[in-house]
């Protein structure tokens, strides 16, 4: 339906998270009714992003400067490392402006089932940085999965004896939840850490 070139546009598309098959077709169809208003300028900004951004050294996130804008700004609370799986999630902490400290990217999460051990993350280079002697408390904003409390676990034990404060991101019950609409581990987690009020 429009060349092996076309196939293989929709083929990558649609390994973008939220897009599948039928959802990457119109979007080639709409990049090549809109070539030049939109997938020569698309084109031309992924071959200089893929050129210009990189991995921190320090933290993991994504920048075009080594050490990353966030490492380098100094303004930040150095005595504070929040530890997360992703650079997305890293960046969704960033834009709700809630948290002024270091991050550290682990690259994703424990896995026995996906082939993900500890050497596969960077776990090694956040006990360097907690062990420094400037950090003292390390927050775990793993995800509320299985594999990422797995992780988040295997990284307490880690940072044992390094002399840091290590919390977790509480869970529970939502802004705005209903309890009849929350599963039963949210529910849990949700009366487990209840607080006086």
């Amino acid at each position: 339906m429009g060349g092996p070139e076309v196939d293989r546009l929709v083929a990558l598309l649609a390994r973008l998270p939220g897009l599948g098959p039928r959802s990457a077709r119109r979007a080639a169809l709409h990049l090549l009714k809109n070539r030049g208003s939109l997938l020569e300028p698309l084109t031309a900004a992924l071959e200089r992003t893929a050129e210009a951004v990189k991995p921190c050294p320090v933290c993991g996130n994504l920048d075009t400067v080594e050490p990353c804008g966030i490492c380098s700004e100094a303004r930040r609370d150095r005595s504070t490392i929040c530890v997360v799986e992703e650079v997305d999630d890293l960046w969704a902490l960033e834009r709700a402006g809630i948290f002024g400290g270091l991050y550290h990217v682990l690259g994703g999460a424990l896995s026995a089932l996906d082939g993900v051990g500890p050497e596969d993350l960077g776990i090694a280079g956040l006990v360097a940085r907690a062990s420094d002697g400037a950090v003292e408390e390390v927050i775990l904003a793993t995800n509320a999965t299985v594999d990422g409390q797995t992780t988040a676990h295997y990284v307490t034990d880690r940072l044992e004896g390094c002399g840091v404060r290590v919390s977790r991101l509480a869970f529970g019950v939502p802004m705005g939840g209903e309890l009849d609409y929350l599963d039963e581990g949210t529910l849990g987690a949700a009366l487990k850490a209840r607080r006086a009020v």
